[in-house]
């Protein structure tokens, strides 16, 4: 019988060949095999990679505390979309430079990338929902603000979810 089949199956590897460095110690159990270990990167490509992380936290944060109020939604929308982009483009920016300069990644730049392109959808989202329904938005903005009553906030929801229901009508084609 040939080295490495089993009795009675002919056709089929019985025991599995692994790879043995040339010292004859295979990999231990519970150990994975080492990586080449790169240096650290620069100080300045880290700063860069920490800034596109906060940027892009203070994109998502911005959005989700500045929507409340309509006129100020449209500018903290915009600022959130520039923060994003920057976000982004540092992030890309830090991750290449520490690969040409053949450097560990930044610990940052990803986490940046991320919240940085997470920030652009929604703040992008944002400005075209305002794009498209500013009419019915600002309508039901002025009807809250002098609306004293429940029954009066209830008649401002209405008229908007029925203004908004016509738009999105008329947007479908029907």
């Amino acid at each position: 019988m040939a080295p490495g089949r089993a009795a009675g199956r002919e056709g089929r590897i019985g025991v599995m060949a692994r790879y043995q460095p040339p010292d004859g110690r295979g990999p231990q159990r519970g150990m994975l095999p080492s990586r080449r270990q790169l240096p650290p990167p620069e100080p300045a490509v880290r700063q860069r990679a920490l800034a596109a992380f906060l940027l892009g936290v203070l994109s998502l944060t911005g959005l989700m505390l500045g929507l409340g109020n309509l006129r100020r939604g449209i500018s903290v929308a915009v600022l959130a979309l520039l923060f994003a982009a920057v976000a982004i483009w540092l992030g890309v920016t830090a991750s290449k430079k520490a690969r040409r300069s053949g450097t560990a990644r930044p610990r940052w730049a990803v986490g940046g990338m991320v919240l940085g392109g997470f920030g652009l959808a929604f703040s992008t989202l944002w400005l075209m929902v305002l794009a498209v329904f500013w009419p019915q938005l600002n309508a039901y903005y002025t009807c809250m603000n002098g609306a004293n009553t429940v029954a009066a906030q209830q008649a401002c929801h209405n008229q908007f979810t029925n203004s908004v229901g016509s738009e999105i009508s008329v947007l479908n084609g029907r």
